[in-house]
């Protein structure tokens, strides 16, 4: 009797590694088809930034093809992971009509209001996984971004280094940009972190990070404005080739 038992428990299991198992499988995929699209996403956004309209509407009409791909294998079996998501179900609808808005605001010149379109789907994409938990390294890299730009708020010429809560703000942000930094770099896949171009982009923005405190210590405005300048140009290559 209690072979049996045993025998029908190894059996539950193992059915339950294999639903499990399909779900992480799954989600790989459903993470791997949305870098798909994510890329021609980055890439036409950083054509609008330069200008190149034409350049971007050809990036946007791939991104298109992309998402519909995307559409068709996932619109309809989501994966488990966000299973019990309410933003998933929303997902398609809106970032097609994003691609819509994208498009026809870049159809009558307005390059800025095409790129806002774009980075609201990296928007989209990074509320959905958040609110279940997914993480991956484009997420981590717009948190990123986000640090960044609260240590850019010290980039003034008129900065006031006898204020302590100047010196200890510059620091604390310093250090949050740098574990953010670190988590990235822990997240990235092998083939990514051991990458040349994710290599210099981190480890450049960790050796000007590493100026700060004497940028600190010495109240040299000037050096922190080269350091902020620095990290600001490392922080949007990494938004751009893996945010």
């Amino acid at each position: 009797m209690l072979s049996k038992v045993a025998r029908v428990g190894c059996l539950i299991l193992a059915l339950l590694g294999s639903v499990l198992g399909t779900f992480a499988d799954d989600l790989a995929d459903f993470n791997a088809a949305v870098e798909a699209a994510s890329a021609h996403n980055r890439v036409a956004i950083g054509y609008l930034r330069t200008g190149n309209a034409d350049l971007a509407s050809r990036e946007i009409d791939r991104l298109r093809d992309a998402w519909a791909r995307f559409t068709e294998r996932f619109s309809g079996e989501r994966p488990g992971a966000f299973a019990d998501n309410a933003l998933y179900g929303k997902l398609f609808t809106v970032v097609s009509a994003r691609l819509v808005g994208a498009d026809l605001m870049l159809k009558t010149g307005r390059l800025d209001a095409a790129s806002n379109s774009l980075n609201d789907i990296r928007g989209d994409l990074y509320n959905l996984r958040k609110a279940s938990g997914v993480a991956v390294l484009a997420d981590c890299v717009r948190d990123a971004n986000s640090t960044m730009d609260t240590l850019m708020v010290y980039n003034d010429r008129a900065l006031d280094w006898d204020k302590p809560e100047i010196r200890s703000g510059v620091a604390t942000k310093a250090s949050s940009y740098g574990a953010e930094l670190d988590r990235c770099d822990g997240m990235a896949s092998e083939a990514v972190r051991t990458a040349p171009e994710f290599r210099r982009l981190i480890d450049g923005a960790k050796a000007s990070l590493a100026l700060i405190p004497k940028a600190i210590a010495a109240r040299d405005t000037d050096l922190l404005h080269r350091v902020l300048i620095e990290l600001r140009s490392f922080d949007n290559l990494l938004a751009f080739r893996y945010g």
